[in-house]
């Protein structure tokens, strides 16, 4: 089944509901008013009445389907109760009067109506920039236990091909234990997409065909991993040869059950998976679905400011899809 509409179909009458804090913007207006008139999710979209109504005029877009949310005009008693729990949350590190400032920015009031489960996920980035989105996320749905960092995962796409890049939009460099988080949350990633994992941590070598810090760092860290999943079908040190072509896999890693079959990568640092994915895309014709965020204890989604509507429609489907894992 394509993947879109094996999303839809899980999502489809389980009543998510997603948060759009930037209901203003056309493209994320157009998809929201989408995806709650296909019964897909319920769609709450944040911003000023006014504003909204005039984008809806101007785009021919139906707000029948929608809720729409104004932060600045929350009823008082939603808004105190709202203002009372994220206090408590951020245990002293804000003062109420700072608490009262952070819900004037609807990210921060978007993120709150996930953490009090009046919503099941937030989809954001169209006008905002990464940090908008993902701070409040860390500040207060945190991440998940156990785990110390997001990490930003990509589907790579194309005809029946479907594989998980992990990480491609987030950390810059990653110690062993941190690759190896990022292995395991990559393997849920690869669930909710319908992938069953086998998961290498990829390097320029091999099963210690080369030396050196890096390579340990990715030894260290499938030891890691295989400590926090050890039913997991997990490999590394593998190249991405090695990883993905069975007849190399076979050569260089003959023992190993992952090497040549692999379908979700695991980069050692920022700069490789995202030189990676691109090449993917570009070259190789794959479609890169993503950024999606991993780790955190509710699903928040980071949209490209160069995003259009259909960029909207889908983030918001995976950040329901990843609602029910």
């Amino acid at each position: 089944m394509e993947l879109f509409d094996s999303l839809k179909q899980k999502i489809t009458g389980q009543n998510k509901t997603i948060v759009f804090p930037e209901g203003e913007d056309p493209r994320v207006l157009g998809a929201a008013s989408r995806l709650a008139a296909y019964g897909l999710i319920k769609s709450v979209v944040l911003g000023k009445q006014s504003e909204i109504e005039a984008t809806a005029k101007s785009h021919d877009i139906d707000l029948a389907p929608l809720s729409i949310l104004d932060p600045e005009n929350i009823p008082a008693d939603q808004h105190q109760a709202m203002l009372d729990a994220l206090v408590e949350r951020r245990k002293g590190k804000n003062t109420p009067e700072q608490a009262k400032e952070m819900l004037k920015d609807p990210n921060y009031v978007g993120t709150m109506m996930v953490y009090m489960d009046q919503a099941d996920g937030m989809v954001s980035g169209a006008v905002h920039p990464t940090g908008d989105t993902v701070r409040p996320a860390l500040q207060i749905i945190k991440t998940k236990p156990g785990v110390r960092r997001i990490s930003g995962a990509f589907i790579m796409q194309k005809g029946d091909q479907r594989f998980v890049f992990a990480d491609c939009a987030i950390n810059i460099e990653l110690d062993a234990a941190g690759m190896a988080e990022v292995a395991v949350e990559s393997a849920h990633t690869a669930k909710v997409f319908d992938i069953d994992p086998k998961v290498a941590l990829l390097s320029f070598s091999t099963k210690g065909s080369a030396k050196g810090d890096m390579v340990t760092k990715v030894q260290e860290a499938t030891k890691l991993a295989h400590e926090s999943a050890p039913d997991l079908p997990l490999d590394g040190e593998l190249q991405f040869d090695a990883a993905f072509v069975p007849s190399v896999g076979a050569q260089k890693a003959p023992d190993s059950k992952v090497a040549g079959h692999a379908n979700v990568f695991v980069f050692p640092e920022l700069q490789s998976g995202n030189i990676g994915y691109k090449i993917a895309q570009r070259f190789g014709g794959f479609e890169a679905i993503g950024p999606i965020l991993q780790g955190l204890n509710k699903p928040v989604s980071d949209l490209s400011r160069g995003c259009n509507e259909e960029d909207v429609y889908k983030v918001a489907i995976i950040t329901a899809a990843q609602s029910l894992a």
